[in-house]
């Protein structure tokens, strides 16, 4: 079984009420952002799954109640994922995702964000979560 990123503890110790350390989440940001520079020349694999790492994120707090997404623009990100290729309109729609993360991130406690962030890894290797 591949190790989870946070464990229990890291949500229950984490901040309810003040977001990520701003390190942490630059960090975040930096690698979803040059992925996405890349994958406007000629996108790699680990750049496919930074970005699906950030739309799987969103799906997740979109789940949890924390987001809505009326436009189903998380839907189409993970089509344009699924297909490698980026076009014009794509890359605009990953840049406002990117946004919308941000925004997120910088203004929601850590305990939500870390709780999301193992409640996504949780779904994608099929273990139930208790966050």
């Amino acid at each position: 079984m591949k190790k989870t990123t946070y464990s229990h503890w890291d949500v229950l110790l984490s901040s309810p009420t003040d977001p990520l350390p701003v390190k942490k989440r630059a960090y975040q940001m930096g690698l979803m952002r040059k992925a996405l520079e890349n994958c406007k020349i000629k996108p790699s694999v680990h750049d496919i799954a930074a970005l699906s790492t950030a739309v799987d994120l969103m799906n997740t707090l979109r789940g949890m109640g924390h987001l809505e997404d009326d436009q189903k623009a998380l839907e189409d990100a993970m089509t344009a994922l699924m297909q490698g290729t980026f076009n014009d309109i794509e890359i605009r729609l990953f840049e406002g995702i990117l946004e919308d993360y941000q925004m997120v991130m910088d203004n929601l406690p850590a305990r939500v964000m870390i709780a999301a962030h193992r409640a996504t890894e949780k779904r994608f290797s099929g273990e139930k979560v208790a966050a």
